[in-house]
């Protein structure tokens, strides 16, 4: 695996209580960050920052909610109070209810859409407050990878509200890099393809979802670390003039 040094650097993972968040998490612990987990089930973040923390690394656990304004504030305070300036973001967040769209409720759809979207918002714009009052303009230090999907450009039946969402961010991530480009904020997105998660496996160990799985290219999932070496990547210096794309990672998934 390519590495990237992050050593200096303050990285918070939204969403990194389980699946590629935790992931996430551990690699750019590995790659020297000090690392920031947020999530609502802090019993579940708590357990790998202590883990992490027992194997050498800098990491603490935080309650944040990406749809509630004032957990995202607080949980910024709190890594701040830890660490410093948050330099690199992971806003990773993210839920689905499989169904058709004439039998969603209503509820889950602004559910999908406010932890989707809008907590996705929330943290960007929370983080580039905060980059910017510190300078990162000068520094060119900010860093931010949104985590999509690529059903954001597919029309699978099934997914409605999960899918617009990750379209409205892949919009966001270029919206957001246009309004930083001169404040030393990358703004960048990675649009991953079907990974066996606790978000996916439901639809993926069923009948329907193992016919799926046989009718990609390479009839396979992809493994669960397949986007570390971006994300690290586009968290780093290594990244400085990459910011505005949006990077499929599918194993062809979607071809």
């Amino acid at each position: 695996m390519a590495t990237f040094d992050l050593t200096g650097r303050t990285a918070l993972v939204a969403g990194a209580s389980s699946g590629i968040g935790a992931q996430f998490a551990v690699k750019l612990a590995e790659a020297g960050a000090r690392v920031v987990l947020g999530a609502r089930r802090t019993d579940l973040t708590g357990q790998l920052a202590e883990r992490l923390r027992a194997e050498g690394h800098e990491a603490l656990a935080v309650a944040m909610d990406v749809t509630d304004e004032a957990s995202v504030v607080a949980a910024f305070d709190a890594a701040e109070a830890a660490f410093g300036t948050v330099h690199s973001i992971i806003a990773n967040a993210g839920i689905s209810a499989p169904g058709r769209t004439t039998d969603a409720s209503l509820d889950k759809v602004r559910q999908i859409i406010d932890t989707n979207y809008t907590g996705t918002y929330l943290v960007c714009r929370e983080a580039a407050r905060r980059l910017i009052a510190s300078g990162a303009r000068e520094r060119q230090d900010g860093r931010m990878v949104l985590i999509s999907s690529i059903t954001a450009a597919l029309t699978g039946a099934g997914d409605t509200a999960y899918s617009s969402s990750k379209a409205a961010v892949n919009h966001l991530g270029r919206v957001l890099a246009r309004e930083w480009v001169n404040q030393g904020i990358n703004v960048n997105v990675i649009s991953p393809g079907y990974i066996m998660t606790e978000l996916s496996e439901g639809f993926l160990t069923g009948e329907a979802g193992q016919r799926y799985i046989a009718s990609f290219r390479r009839k396979r999932l992809l493994p669960n670390d397949a986007l570390d070496d971006m994300v690290l990547y586009l968290s780093s210096d290594a990244s400085v003039h990459v910011t505005g794309a949006n990077i499929t990672i599918d194993d062809g998934q979607s071809l």
